[in-house]
């Protein structure tokens, strides 16, 4: 299935840097200037102490399976031809954690605490969406993909 067909990520004022960077193959978090805290997902107020002294850092790349489910029944029709894929939480390096699949031959086999990197799914028209594959394998697409 092309990947073209899958949908396209919509930036927001509060998400915009955040998709412009992951268009350079960049995944930024956003940390508080006033209580230190890094969070993910792109908002205007910290969750932890709801400052608006928010700066964009640059993460690792790097994280590990808090959690994960393996879809075999999709949500939606562009998503059917990929089933089973992985759906995971990730515990970044920085703190935060993050929904996001796991990409790759082996994507099936993951396991909670894997350790997994950063990797980037074309989506069209320079759109590039942050997703991860389990550390030491190579970049595939989405598990269970044109099998």
């Amino acid at each position: 299935m092309s990947q073209m067909n899958l949908p396209q990520p919509v930036a927001n004022a509060d998400s915009a840097p955040y998709w412009a960077a992951a268009r350079e193959r960049r995944l930024l978090i956003r940390r508080c200037r006033d209580c230190g805290a890094s969070h993910f997902m792109p908002r205007h107020l910290c969750p932890s102490c709801w400052s608006d002294q928010l700066d964009w850092i640059d993460a690792s790349g790097g994280g590990s399976v808090h959690s994960y489910t393996i879809v075999r029944r999709a949500s939606a029709a562009a998503f059917a031809p990929l089933t089973p894929y992985v759906l995971a939480l990730i515990d970044l390096d920085e703190g935060p954690r993050m929904v996001s699949n796991i990409l790759g031959s082996d994507a099936l086999q993951v396991r909670i605490g894997d350790r997994v990197r950063l990797t980037f799914e074309d989506r069209g028209d320079g759109h590039l969406l942050p997703q991860f594959e389990r550390a030491g394998q190579a970049v595939g697409t989405l598990a269970g993909a044109g099998t």
